[in-house]
Formats: C-alpha cells, sequence, structure tokens
C-alpha cells in the first residue's frame, strides 16, 4: 500500500530532521525537502490513473474535452501551489508562502474563466 510508504517517508524524515535540529540545523529544510518530493513522486503515479478514469468518463458523456483539460489543468496547479506553500512555510518563508498561494488562486480563478462563461451560457439559454 501506498500510504504505508507515504506515513514512513514522512514519519522517516521527522525523525531526521528533529536529530539534524540540534546539530546541523541548516540541513533539516534539505531533508524535509527531499521528502516532500518522494512523497510527491509516489503521488504523481496515482494522477495518471485518475486523469485516465476522467478521459473514459468524458468520453462516454457529453463533456466537452477542453473543459476536461482545464479541469485537469487547474486541479495540477492547485495541487503544486498547495505544495509549493508548504515548503516554504516548513523553511520559515511564510510571506513567499502567502504570495505563491494568492498567485495560485489568480491563476485558477483566471482559468476558470471559460468554463464559467459556457455555464453562463448555459443558464441564460435555459431562462426563458
Amino acid at each position: 500500500m501506498d500510504i504505508i510508504k507515504i506515513i514512513g517517508i514522512g514519519l522517516v524524515a521527522v525523525i531526521i530532521i528533529v536529530i539534524l535540529k540540534q546539530y546541523r540545523p541548516e540541513f533539516a529544510m534539505y531533508v524535509s525537502i527531499g521528502a516532500g518530493i518522494l512523497i510527491f513522486a509516489l503521488i504523481a503515479t496515482k494522477l495518471s490513473g485518475i486523469i485516465d478514469v476522467l478521459k473514459s468518463i468524458a468520453n462516454k458523456s457529453s463533456i466537452n474535452s477542453k473543459f476536461l483539460v482545464l479541469l485537469i489543468k487547474i486541479t495540477g496547479i492547485a495541487i503544486l501551489t498547495e505544495f509549493t506553500v508548504s515548503l516554504c512555510k516548513d523553511s520559515g518563508e511564510s510571506a513567499i508562502a502567502n504570495k505563491v498561494d494568492l498567485g495560485g488562486k489568480v491563476i485558477i480563478m483566471s482559468m476558470s474563466i471559460p468554463i464559467m462563461s459556457s455555464l453562463l451560457e448555459t443558464i441564460i439559454n435555459i431562462l426563458p
């Protein structure tokens, strides 16, 4: 089970970080980043399966494929933004983390405009 691997990586990283902070605190951040990248790599392999399922659902229904691609991109941006924000906060840079978070939200909002406009057009066409 992958969750056991993820939990194991997290726990080992925390133990190493606690020990490193006593002797060499400057290396603790590198362990945190390395553990985050390892965990993200494990998660990324699962994302391809999710994308395949979403594509098959979109093919079976009448969902426009460009909207599905947009939703996948928006989800990816949200995941990467949250990952980066967590790394920034772990490094003690909460100001940068807040800026990255704001940037991710603005990009997500700008990318969702085609979906929102299509939804509004559909609602307007339904209304008399």
